[in-house]
């Protein structure tokens, strides 16, 4: 499993292309303001000035809009960032403690299959059933038929008594998921 570091959110594509566009607007818009002033009108209220006058606002609007609009998505990336950190350690925490539990889980689901005396491609099916998988992801993964997948699923039901992938997951999982206080009482009996 790659480590943290590695999947790291990467920076966004365009970096460069947003100060230069910045620059580039705020060029125009000093330049602008220059040609303006050299211009030197003799009213402020002429076709001329006001277009320019626009045209500078707009500039100046756009540069600000854009920045703003950069500086907030970096900020949202940094938190989104932590979150995401703090999701994954979260979930390393999490597998630490119960690494052990899991690695019973599986021998004694890989026992219960070995009792239903399933091929070692039926197990394989089952597990990815378990797991969540659609018979198209399994043949994916798998590089069989979704009609094999399928086949061995049946299989897999068959040999267990089980009527479905609902009833093979509750199988494994009924027993693990009893409230707190069910537990207690039925190991103390």
């Amino acid at each position: 499993m790659p480590d943290s570091d590695s999947r790291r959110v990467p920076d966004p594509p365009g970096g460069a292309f947003q100060v230069y566009l910045m620059l580039l607007l705020a060029a125009i818009t000093v330049t602008g303001a220059i040609d303006l002033i050299l211009d030197g009108p003799e009213t402020w209220y002429s076709l001329h000035m006001i277009v320019e006058g626009l045209f500078l606002t707009l500039c100046l609007g756009t540069t600000v809009w854009l920045g703003r609009g950069w500086l907030l998505t970096y900020r949202y990336l940094a938190v989104l960032e932590r979150s995401l950190d703090d999701h994954r350690e979260e979930r390393d925490a999490w597998r630490r403690r119960a690494e052990t539990y899991l690695a019973g889980l599986g021998e004694a689901i890989d026992m219960q299959m070995r009792a239903w005396q399933l091929t070692p491609t039926e197990r394989e099916t089952a597990l990815f059933l378990l797991k969540g998988y659609s018979h198209k992801q399994t043949a994916a993964l798998t590089e069989r038929s979704e009609r094999t997948v399928r086949q061995h699923a049946v299989s897999v039901y068959r040999k267990s008594g089980l009527g479905g992938r609902a009833e093979l997951s509750a199988f494994f999982l009924e027993d693990l998921l009893l409230p707190a206080d069910s537990a207690t009482t039925e190991a103390s009996e």
